[in-house]
Order: C-alpha cells, then sequence, then structure tokens
C-alpha cells in the first residue's frame, strides 16, 4: 500500500515539466516547488514528466536536479525519480562498488525483496551499468554470504500461498540438525531451505521448528551464524513473515541514539513508499508508540524534512 497523494485532477506531465523549469530560472531553486510536484507523482507520472522535459528542454532533467539541489534532500529526489526496480538496482550498484562499499546495504535489500522483484532489478542492473549483478557480487562478497545472496538473485522462489505441512516439517528437522544439532553448522543446508523456499513455506517452518523443537527458528540462526550471513538468514525469515514490522524496526534503528543514519532513512523511505508505506507506519507506531511521521519530523529539517514528510503522507 502506497502513501503518495496523487492530487485528485489529472496531472499534466507537460505543466509539470514546465512548472519545473520556471523553478530552476533564476537565482536560486525554488525548492519547495519542485518537492510540491515530484513528491506527489507516482512512478509512471515521473517517467513522463523527464520524458517531456527532456523533449522540451533538451535537457536532462536528472542532471538538472543534480546541479539544482544539494546533499540529503539531492540524494532522496534522485533516488526516487527512478521507478522501484531502477532505485533497487541504483542502491546495489553503490553498495556493491563504491568507495564505501556497503555489503550491509546490499543484503538488506537483497533479502528482503521477492524473487520476481529481483529478477526484474537483475535484467535493469544489466542494461544500465553494462555488468551482471552476480559479478558484482562475486567480486565484493565472500564465504556463506556471497553464496547466500548469489543464490537469492539466481534461483527463481515460489510467491503462492500453498504450502506442503509434512515438507515444511522435513525442513525444520534439517535446520535442527544443521545447527543447534549437531557441533558446528552445516551452512549449506540454511543458504539452500531460505533461498529455495516461498515466503509462505518459510513462515509454516518458523511454526513447525517451533512446534517440535521448542525454540524459535530465529534464536537458533542467532547462536549458530553471525555477521552478515546471520543478518542474511533473519532478513528473509522475518520479511517472509512481516516486512513492515521488519522496515519499521530498520527505521527506528536509523534513528536512534545520537546522530541518524539518513542514509538508511533515504533508502528505506523512499523504496518503499509505492510498496508498502502505510503498513511500515501501522508497524512502527504499535511497536514504538510514536508515528514514524513524528520520529522522521524529529530527526530532520529544512526541505530534506518536507520531502520525507510527503512520501510519508498523513500523520496517523
Amino acid at each position: 500500500m502506497s502513501t503518495l497523494s496523487v492530487p485528485p485532477v489529472p496531472v499534466n506531465p507537460r505543466d509539470d515539466a514546465i512548472q519545473l523549469h520556471k523553478a530552476f530560472k533564476g537565482f536560486g531553486c525554488d525548492t519547495a516547488a519542485v518537492i510540491g510536484i515530484l513528491a506527489h507523482r507516482d512512478s509512471m507520472q515521473r517517467s513522463y514528466i523527464q520524458q517531456e522535459y527532456q523533449t522540451m528542454y533538451s535537457e536532462d532533467l536528472l542532471k538538472r536536479l543534480t546541479s539544482e539541489l544539494s546533499g540529503k534532500l539531492e540524494t532522496a529526489v534522485l533516488l526516487w525519480m527512478h521507478d522501484p526496480a531502477g532505485r533497487d538496482a541504483v542502491v546495489l550498484k553503490q553498495a556493491l562498488t563504491t568507495d564505501f562499499i556497503s555489503l550491509e546495504t546490499a543484503t538488506e535489500v537483497i533479502c528482503s525483496r521477492t524473487s520476481s522483484q529481483l529478477q526484474t532489478v537483475r535484467q535493469i542492473y544489466h542494461s544500465t551499468f553494462g555488468t551482471y549483478l552476480e559479478q558484482d557480487i562475486e567480486y565484493q562478497a565472500t564465504g556463506d554470504l556471497q553464496k547466500i545472496l548469489l543464490a537469492c538473485v539466481t534461483k527463481p522462489r515460489y510467491e503462492g500461498m500453498e504450502v506442503d505441512r509434512e515438507m515444511a516439517a522435513k525442513d525444520a528437522k534439517a535446520l535442527y540438525k544443521a545447527g543447534e544439532k549437531k557441533l558446528g553448522t552445516d551452512e549449506k543446508v540454511f543458504v539452500q531451505i531460505f533461498t529455495e523456499r516461498s515466503p509462505a513455506h518459510l513462515v509454516a517452518v518458523n511454526t513447525c521448528y517451533h512446534d517440535m523443537y521448542g525454540g524459535s527458528l530465529k534464536k537458533a540462526i542467532k547462536s549458530e551464524t553471525s555477521g552478515l550471513f546471520e543478518r542474511a538468514l533473519l532478513t528473509i525469515l522475518q520479511c517472509a513473515q512481516n516486512p513492515a514490522k521488519y522496515f519499521a524496526k530498520v527505521l527506528y534503528n536509523s534513528m536512534k541514539g545520537l546522530g541518524t543514519n539518513d542514509t538508511t532513512l533515504i533508502r528505506v523511505i523512499v523504496t518503499r513508499t509505492e510498496i508498502d508505506m502505510q503498513y511500515i507506519k501501522a508497524e512502527y507506531y504499535k511497536k514504538y508508540k510514536k508515528t514514524l511521521n513524528d520520529a522522521v519530523h524529529s530527526e530532520t529539517s529544512g526541505h530534506y524534512r518536507t520531502f520525507l514528510l510527503s512520501l510519508l503522507g498523513p500523520n496517523h
């Protein structure tokens, strides 16, 4: 469920392009006008605006935005201008090839997306950057983390709701034998089950595990694995159960304590606005007794704050 408030009157991409051009003209940019337009357009509308702008002014709108905006607002707006799969491709490219390589970010994005979303991201990644996502993962990640990330992006997974209970019990048993029951851990079994089974099936495995062994699968993962491999498994499991709850926690962690992790804040708000932000807001309020809007309001300022709050929609 998107939080995007698209205007009730049909918007004309040509008019939007003209208004944006006006906002850029003269001394300084009318940033409020830019936010007023772009924060309230869905991905199809934003794509049309870019086409119109290019046609009318022979200029790339993204380049123009880069020169007119700066700092965190620039980062957020430029990421927002892509469609969801295009955004994921951009985030992954930055995470896998910048000077500040962030395997943490790559792990979050890859392990929280559905199989079909990842197939689209792979195609866009290749057509946009001329390299294969798998190659960049192989180059930057090692060991079990590399194995699980590669399996996520290359193995198609079923996404339906049907579950074979017997198979789920079998998987629970296999995970117990590969983890808590033995000395050391057979990571291969964890990788296989977590990357080849549907989200609904993993939820059933989780239930079976608890019924059969009295402990939670989450606890087993925490005691048997570590680092980013542990994080990958937990992300897959938590997103199978409740992606909105998972992202509410990521957002909370990005704002707790001293200072704010703006990179994470921007990434999650911008990438989830058109997917499930209503649910994330509800989970956030349920868990932290504060609205996500209020939290963002107190951690940000200026046009950057206005833009993020516009994406989040009404504060309730």
